[in-house]
């Protein structure tokens, strides 16, 4: 897309650039291919698509110069997407300030609320068949898709970019999420000039952005949204601690590499070793910040990624399995006196202990 807004002239239907008009005629077509063909993908897909471009770009940056003619698009957007297009602004908006969101009504949400609502019950009473078969599950698939492109977009706070060419034309820039967020009221045609330095980028587009994640942080989120999960694990670890901490000498500082997400290393060594001083490394910010929630105080906190020379007086480090980097190394060259190194249930050392053979997982001990 243009690198720039072409502004509208003095005295044009435009408010800002006339760009705009692209979405309105792609409105309008959304429009048309949904009364030609009226299947669920089509209206999954076009509820996702419409709401992360025109829609949005419309809520920041109101299309026309006219009032009437900006609460007419509006009203036409509620009727195209399912959704009053005032509300969604009100909660969108309240999304940017980092406050929660407050209803509040007003006669234009009243009115396309009533439009929304009308459409409904025209479809329900005229096709109930389509209405049941195809609109709704096409309608609650696209919400679904809306839901899963804003948790990528903000997997754990900070807003992640993603600069790939295709998506940016196809969705209006909308790939430049973090520069949207750092000025939200610059004009889509503007984003690609305002790249923000040091920003987190994936190589995916936030609706494929779980591919990012590896599988056994998948897991470990698995893990932390069950009780019951969290038991089991914990139990099948603290025993293998147990196992091999007897052939340790005294511990007074342990290392914890990577241990954020679910911190069950630290819960159990904090048990098992309560006089020792432990530190949790971890180069995730949003994993330490889980860390602290769940261990409170009298462990300390390093946002880093993991180098034995910054960890010289550690008697214990642990490593886990889902390690970045070489773990050979640490067999090869352990870098504290004793190295708990959290492996696969095949990988045995000359000491170790299975942590579950369900987990496919053991726990492997090398001293210097």
């Amino acid at each position: 897309m243009a690198a720039a807004a072409i502004e509208s002239p003095h005295g044009s239907v435009w408010r800002s650039s006339s760009w705009d008009a692209l979405l309105v005629t792609l409105a309008a077509l959304h429009g048309l291919a949904l009364a030609l063909w009226p299947t669920a993908p089509l209206i999954a897909a076009g509820v996702w698509w419409n709401s992360n471009t025109i829609a949005h770009n419309f809520i920041h940056r109101p299309f026309f110069r006219s009032a009437l003619l900006n609460r007419v698009l509006s009203a036409a957007l509620s009727v195209l997407l399912g959704i009053p297009q005032t509300l969604w602004r009100d909660r969108h908006l309240a999304h940017h300030a980092g406050i929660p969101w407050r209803l509040r009504i007003s006669r234009q949400l009243l009115a396309e609320t009533a439009l929304v609502l009308g459409l409904w019950t025209a479809l329900a009473s005229h096709r109930p068949r389509f209405f049941l078969l195809a609109y709704a599950p096409g309608y609650l698939a696209g919400l679904a898709l809306c839901a899963l492109q804003g948790h990528f977009e903000h997997p754990l706070g900070p807003a992640i970019s993603h600069y790939g060419p295709v998506y940016n034309f196809l969705f209006f820039n909308d790939g430049y999420h973090a520069e949207h967020h750092a000025n939200p009221s610059l004009h889509w045609t503007t984003l690609s000039a305002h790249m923000e330095p040091g920003v987190t980028a994936s190589r995916w587009p936030a609706l494929l952005r779980w591919l990012d994640v590896p599988p056994l942080e998948t897991l470990e989120r698995m893990v932390l949204r069950s009780a019951i999960l969290q038991r089991f694990v914990l139990a099948r670890h603290r025993q293998a601690f147990r196992e091999l901490l007897p052939l340790l000498p005294p511990v007074e500082q342990v290392a914890i590499v990577g241990g954020g997400l679910f911190p069950r290393t630290a819960l159990i060594l904090r048990e098992l070793l309560p006089a020792a001083r432990i530190t949790v490394i971890d180069s995730n910010a949003g994993n330490l910040e889980t860390a602290r929630r769940m261990l409170g105080g009298n462990i300390e906190f390093r946002n880093q990624r993991y180098a034995p020379a910054d960890f010289p007086d550690a008697d214990l480090t642990v490593v886990p399995l889902c390690l970045e980097g070489d773990r050979t190394a640490f067999y090869r060259h352990p870098p504290s006196r004793a190295v708990f190194i959290h492996d696969w249930l095949w990988r045995r050392a000359e000491r170790g202990a299975v942590v579950s053979i369900f987990l496919f997982k053991r726990l492997n001990l090398v001293t210097q």
